[in-house]
C-alpha cells in the first residue's frame, strides 16, 4: 500500500500549520490537510508538488520533447502518484483530461491563470483561463494563480486575485500564489534578488495566499532603499539557506507555507545541492516541474524521492 493511500491523524506539525489559518472555513482547512497528509512527506509539514503548466507557458516542444511521454496529460499525475508528491498542479485542459481517472488518488491544483510566450515579455500579465467553479467540478483541492510584482499590470492582477481568492475561500478552496517579480523597473538580476523575492512572498501573503511559491533568491540587492536596511540591520544573505530563511520570515514570520520553484532543467546533483540549501533555510518544500517531468519516469521518481528525503530530514 502506498503511503499516499494511508489515512493519517493530524500530526502536531500539521495542527500547528492549520492554526495559522484560523480565519478560514473547514473546507479550506480540510483541503490543506489533504495536501499536507498526502504522499511520502505526509504529516511532516513539508511539501513537494509537481507543476505542469509549462506547455501553456513555454510551448509543447520546449516542455515535452526531452521526454515525449509528457505530451500525454495522463503521464504527469501518474508521475506525481508514483513518486509520492503532495499534489499535482496544471491548467484546465490537463486537469480535465485526467480528473476522472485520478479522482481521489492525488490532490489536484487547478492553475486558473496562464500566459504564453508568444507576446512581449516587458509588462507581463496572465489571462484568467479557469475558475473556482472548474476547480470544484473537477474535484481539485486548491487553485493556483500567478502574480508578477513589478509589472505595470500588477494592480490588475492583485485585484483579480482578490476576487478569485474571496470566491475560493467562500467555497472551501485554498489558494496557491505563484509570486514572480518581473517587468517594470526590475532588472533581470532583480527578479530573483533577495530583497525582491522577500517582498514578493510578503505581497502574496498580504493578498491572502495559503501557499506561496517563489523562486530561490540570490544575494543580489535590487532596491537602493532596501540595500541600506539590509546592511544597517545586518540581515544575513550570504548563503542560500540564509536567503531562504529571510524569505520565509517575510511571509508573516514563517506563518504561511512558502515553497520554492525548481527552475530550468539541470543536472541531478545541482538540483539536490540547491534543495539542501533551501531545506536548511526552513522552507516548507519545493514545486518542481521541468527537473522532474523532462527526465524519464524512473529517473524522475528517483530524483523526487531524493528531494523528499532531504526535506524529511531537515
Amino acid at each position: 500500500m502506498r503511503a499516499c493511500e494511508l489515512t493519517m491523524a493530524l500530526t502536531p506539525r500539521v495542527r500547528e500549520i492549520l492554526s495559522w489559518y484560523g480565519s478560514d472555513n473547514p473546507g479550506v482547512r480540510a483541503n490543506l490537510v489533504r495536501m499536507l497528509n498526502h504522499g511520502r512527506l505526509a504529516g511532516t509539514g513539508k511539501m513537494v508538488i509537481l507543476p505542469v503548466d509549462q506547455g501553456f507557458e513555454h510551448g509543447p516542444a520546449r516542455s515535452f520533447a526531452a521526454n515525449a511521454a509528457g505530451y500525454d496529460p495522463r503521464y504527469h499525475p501518474q508521475l506525481a502518484l508514483d513518486s509520492g508528491c503532495n499534489a499535482y498542479a496544471a491548467p484546465l485542459g490537463f486537469i480535465e483530461a485526467v480528473a476522472d481517472e485520478y479522482a481521489g488518488q492525488v490532490p489536484l491544483i487547478l492553475k486558473v491563470n496562464n500566459s504564453d510566450s508568444l507576446g512581449g515579455p516587458d509588462q507581463p500579465i496572465s489571462a484568467i483561463t479557469a475558475s473556482v467553479e472548474d476547480a470544484l467540478r473537477l474535484g481539485c483541492v486548491a487553485i493556483g494563480y500567478t502574480i508578477y510584482p513589478g509589472s505595470s499590470h500588477r494592480n490588475t492582477q492583485y485585484e483579480e486575485l482578490r476576487e478569485i481568492t474571496l470566491e475560493a475561500k467562500r467555497k472551501g478552496i485554498p489558494v496557491v500564489t505563484w509570486s514572480y517579480p518581473r517587468g517594470g523597473k526590475l532588472s533581470k538580476d532583480g527578479e530573483t534578488g533577495i530583497d525582491v523575492a522577500a517582498y514578493a512572498a510578503h505581497i502574496a501573503a498580504q493578498l491572502g495566499a495559503h501557499i506561496i511559491k517563489v523562486k530561490p533568491p540570490t544575494a543580489h540587492l535590487e532596491q537602493d532603499a532596501a540595500r541600506k536596511v539590509y546592511e544597517k540591520q545586518g540581515i544575513a544573505i550570504d548563503t542560500l539557506a540564509d536567503r531562504v530563511r529571510h524569505v520565509v520570515q517575510s511571509a508573516f514570520g514563517g506563518r504561511r507555507i512558502v515553497i520554492f520553484s525548481g527552475g530550468e532543467a539541470k543536472g541531478e546533483e545541482a538540483v539536490l545541492e540547491e534543495i539542501r540549501g533551501i531545506a536548511a533555510g526552513g522552507a516548507f518544500g519545493s514545486i518542481m516541474g521541468r527537473n522532474a517531468f523532462q527526465r524519464n519516469h524512473d529517473d524522475a521518481v528517483k530524483l523526487l524521492h531524493n528531494v523528499m528525503d532531504i526535506y524529511a530530514k531537515a
